[in-house]
């Protein structure tokens, strides 16, 4: 079972969340979401557990528990949407004139109209 881990320090480590998942049974994979073009760490994570019942044991024990000063938390993690975290970013990628509205209604051109 996918577990996703929110609201962490973030100076938590993988080994900090295997730790703390392992107390309640065998973990699979960490896997710590970081800034691409800084590597920091973002606050959240995902942790897979092969057992659903060793899984949601680990999501009542660590939801709501406190780690480096910040309340964890901690559910089931739900299935990406299609597209992934990309499509709620516009989704058209036309050109953005002056006015923030779509351009290309005037033929394309992405000059201001000769009025």
């Amino acid at each position: 079972m996918r577990i996703y881990v929110g609201n962490m320090s973030y100076e938590t480590t993988e080994e900090d969340l295997r730790v703390a998942f392992g107390a309640h049974g065998q973990v699979a994979e960490v896997t710590m979401i970081k800034d691409r073009e800084t590597g920091r760490a973002k606050g959240f994570g995902f942790v897979e557990m092969p057992s659903s019942a060793e899984a949601q044991a680990a999501i009542a024990a660590l939801n709501g528990k406190e780690m480096g000063q910040r309340t964890l938390t901690v559910n089931e993690a739900r299935a990406r949407t299609e597209g992934g975290a990309g499509a709620s970013r516009g989704g058209s990628g036309g050109y953005q004139g002056r006015s923030g509205g779509q351009g290309g209604s005037r033929g394309g051109s992405d000059r201001a109209p000769r009025w």
